[in-house]
């Protein structure tokens, strides 16, 4: 039977509800248009509903109220008509027969004066209490009045009551209305049951009529909320759209203006942005440009009096001997700051290396503890000058790797003397551990720490946490910019955990393979993965690279 249906009836057919509803619950976030489409059929739904509700509710009840008010006329004229009737009768005559008569006389009338036309089909039922205890009679014997109606009957009262009732043969719902008469015969109780088979007739009429209506009102609805939400949400999006493309690059997208409604006005703004946003961004490309540009020629331009200077220097610095005190502790500032200043303009040639994209990889397999031992002897005259302990945790075994061995070891060296200008005199851990597809490298300190934000702004040129924290290294503010960037470029990653007085670590991850995606690093990075780090590894049976791997994992 699927067989037969249209296509995109059959790919529903196939379908598990769940996911139906899971994809409208996708269109419902993603689409404007839709939500405002379900919206206004939902709110059109409940209008619909508290309308038909209302209008069900005054006909029923204006349906039953006229109901009611001609069954309580009529059933006073009956009951004179009764009382006339079982006083014409022999009082020899049985019970039974009487009420029969005067039954008959009720039917009778009511057909010949139209009364049954004005208040509807009737059924008349007379009813002797019961007596003595000789029992009740009634007229027609199989009829049956509900207790609680005959009680008020009973008690002098006209009462009536909705009950469902056999009328001739079938169940229906009926107005069922007694009054107690004056006869000959003591407690004699008149009723007429009112079938109201037309009434529930016409309510369903009236409710069919309601429901076409309502379905009409929903669709018409729908196409006019679809319409204008099409209206209004098709130059949203397109505006959504351009900054989209306007976002990947390309700044000469505009919106098209059409009229000058609010959505013309919209996309004159929006185009206004664009172009102010596209003048920037041009602007600033050429400051950045002509900055980079600047750095490399600056810092090129500097060779050659440098150079120059630092020639001077060494002839001055080889007849220190003869010269007096002053001259030569001036010699030795010189000699300083040109070596500080040497190391500026190598930084400077490196960074301008990097922003020009021309940066490039020499990688080839080494064993990567070859660099950690470098770097930590390169920096061991800071270490011993600042009364710092540097400690080294490395694996026993070779760690090799794809790896550029020089700018690996400046990355370290760089992490390593920023740890000792911040260490407060605690030692300084570096941690090496590898895995099958990457290996790190951690520097731990335990002095000032990081504040909370810095974490991002510590890669950034020339920033300081403390600017006036002297550097025992001599660094120039662009060591941990450039390891970053050497970084990236073995397609590796550089973080950084700190805390105020609890000190920061900087860790290395690099994959062992050049072009290989880092997923993970073997090494943990704040101080409650280093402590589960450390505790992982001590309990494990095996050498510390094997222990580091399993509990990194």
């Amino acid at each position: 039977m699927v067989d037969t249906l249209p296509a995109p009836l059959q790919r529903l057919a196939g379908v598990d509800p769940a996911e139906i509803g899971g994809r409208l619950a996708r269109l419902w976030r993603r689409s404007l248009q839709f939500r405002v489409v379900t919206s206004t059929l939902a709110l059109s739904l409940g209008v619909i509903l508290t309308i038909a509700f209302m209008l069900q509710s005054q006909m029923a009840q204006q349906l039953l109220s006229t109901k009611l008010d001609a069954a309580v006329e009529q059933v006073g004229r009956f009951r004179v008509t009764v009382e006339a009737q079982i006083a014409a009768t022999d009082e020899g005559t049985s019970e039974q027969s009487r009420l029969d008569q005067a039954r008959t006389a009720i039917s009778e009338r009511g057909v010949a004066t139209g009364d049954s036309v004005h208040a509807g089909t009737f059924d008349p039922i007379l009813v002797i209490p019961d007596q003595a205890g000789r029992g009740q009679v009634v007229s027609p014997s199989q009829a049956h009045v509900p207790p609680e109606l005959q009680s008020l009957v009973q008690r002098g009262r006209v009462a009536y009551q909705y009950a469902t009732v056999d009328f001739r043969g079938e169940p229906a719902k009926a107005l069922i209305i007694g009054t107690p008469t004056e006869s000959a015969i003591p407690g004699l109780e008149l009723y007429l049951v009112y079938p109201l088979i037309a009434e529930e007739q016409t309510l369903g009429i009236m409710r069919g009529i309601v429901a076409t209506a309502g379905l009409a009102i929903i669709v018409l609805s729908a196409a006019i909320a679809w319409m204008v939400a099409r209206q209004v949400v098709l130059p949203v999006r397109q505006a959504a759209s351009i900054a989209q493309r306007f976002a990947d690059g390309h700044l000469k997208e505009r919106m098209v203006i059409r009229g000058e409604d609010d959505v013309a006005r919209l996309a004159v703004a929006f185009n206004e942005m664009a172009q102010s946003l596209s003048d920037q961004i041009t602007q600033l490309e050429e400051f950045g440009d002509l900055q980079k540009r600047f750095t490399s020629d600056v810092s090129h331009e500097l060779r050659t009096p440098l150079t120059t200077v630092r020639m001077a220097a060494d002839i001055i610095s080889d007849s220190a001997e003869e010269l007096d005190a002053p001259a030569k502790r001036a010699c030795e500032l010189l000699e300083s700051e040109l070596d500080r200043f040497e190391s500026l303009l190598t930084d400077l040639l490196e960074v301008s290396r990097h922003d020009a994209g021309v940066a490039e990889l020499s990688a080839s397999e080494m064993d990567v503890r070859a660099a950690v031992n470098d770097a930590v002897s390169t920096v061991a005259h800071i270490a011993e000058s600042a009364g710092v302990e540097v400690e080294v945790d490395m694996p026993a075994e070779p760690v090799v790797g794809e790896v550029d061995p020089r700018r690996v070891e400046r990355i370290l060296r760089n992490l390593v003397a920023n740890a000792l200008d911040h260490s407060e005199g605690k030692p300084v851990r570096v941690t090496m551990r590898g895995s099958d597809a990457a290996i790190a490298v951690s520097v731990r300190d335990h002095g000032v720490g990081l504040k909370p934000g810095e974490e991002s702004l510590v890669f950034n040129r020339f920033w300081r946490a403390d600017p006036s924290r002297v550097r025992r290294s001599g660094g120039t503010g662009l060591g941990l910019a450039i390891a970053l960037e050497d970084a990236k470029l073995h397609g590796g990653r550089l973080d950084c955990w700190g805390s105020p007085g609890e000190g920061s670590c900087f860790r290395l991850t690099i994959p062992r393979r050049q072009g290989a995606v880092l997923l993970s690093s073997p090494l943990p990075l704040t101080a409650e993965d280093e402590a589960r780090f450390r505790q992982s590894a001590a309990s494990t049976p095996l050498d510390g690279a094997v222990g580091a791997e399993e509990a990194a994992t």
